[in-house]
């Protein structure tokens, strides 16, 4: 243990000796680094106290793939053909309803599944969780939730530590698209535009076609006008959606489910546009 201890410590010297003593990780490195940590090789406090500088230094893209490999190597696969990713925050929903109920339900006679991944609440929002969802709502055929106590119980070990500590973390960014279903597609939310690139980097190589939309509270669920993101063969293409194209208004829940069931049944390449999808879901 006090090895395996030692050799974590260089981790901790590269992320938290400051700006003039601070390195990036190697992707190698950062696969290492995870899997100490995946492995329960490394003390609390360590991880602790390497998650607070990592996300000081801050955290490079190459880093997060590292980082996913060694997850990825902890994780079961489930395998769901024909189905699209959807990259909830595991922090929840404080401020808004979610729309995915609804979303659910619209699209139960397409031939798209819906692909969910929830966990136990984590730092740092406090809101309403995919886990607390799917205990209270019943959800069409073609939606599946997966729980990481199940797909990767390694990180599931890790929420008491992280709820401790009560600050957002590198976690948060790569739990979010963990594809356990293997499936082509992903969408995922962003608050700001310039996490944009920084997802596509980390995610975009794992799908065939990979989106980031202007989500509510970090979701995939777009409640007013915003922008789409849509990564694929290396290119992404930026796309205007404004409900009021639609002729969507503010509260009108049903329509907006409707449009985001459009959404992603362009992300999943089902049509060529979100108005095609839009009209095909009336």
């Amino acid at each position: 243990m006090q090895e395996c201890q030692n050799n974590f410590f260089k981790y901790i010297k590269a992320v938290g000796t400051g700006p003039k003593g601070n390195h990036d990780l190697s992707r190698d490195e950062a696969e290492d680094m995870m899997q100490q940590i995946l492995d329960g090789s490394v003390s609390s406090e360590l991880i602790t106290a390497f998650l607070l500088g990592w996300r000081l230094k801050p955290e490079t893209s190459d880093e997060f793939l590292g980082a996913l490999l060694a997850i990825d190597k902890k994780s079961q696969t489930t395998p769901i053909q024909n189905s699209i990713e959807l990259g909830y925050p595991f922090d929840g929903k404080a401020k808004t309803p979610y729309l995915l109920p609804q979303i659910s339900k619209i699209l139960q006679e397409s031939d798209l599944h819906l692909v969910l991944l929830g966990d136990a609440p984590q730092p740092a929002k406090g809101g309403l969780t995919i886990q607390e969802l799917f205990k209270e709502h019943d959800f069409a055929q073609n939606t599946h939730y997966f729980d990481r106590s199940d797909y990767c119980p390694a990180l599931h070990k890790l929420t008491q530590l992280r709820m401790s500590l009560g600050l957002r973390t590198a976690f948060n960014t790569l739990e979010k698209l963990p594809n356990i279903s293997q499936s082509d597609f992903a969408i995922t939310g962003v608050h700001h535009k310039p996490y944009v690139k920084k997802y596509q980097d980390i995610f975009a190589s794992r799908y065939r076609r990979f989106a980031v939309i202007q989500g509510s509270e970090g979701t995939p669920e777009l409640l007013k006008k915003g922008m789409l993101w849509l990564c694929e063969d290396g290119k992404t293409t930026e796309y205007r959606i404004d409900p009021l194209a639609f002729d969507i208004e503010k509260d009108d829940v049903e329509r907006l489910a409707k449009l985001n069931g459009a959404i992603l049944l362009f992300v999943a390449d089902k049509f060529s546009s979100i108005e095609e999808a839009f009209l095909s879901l009336s």
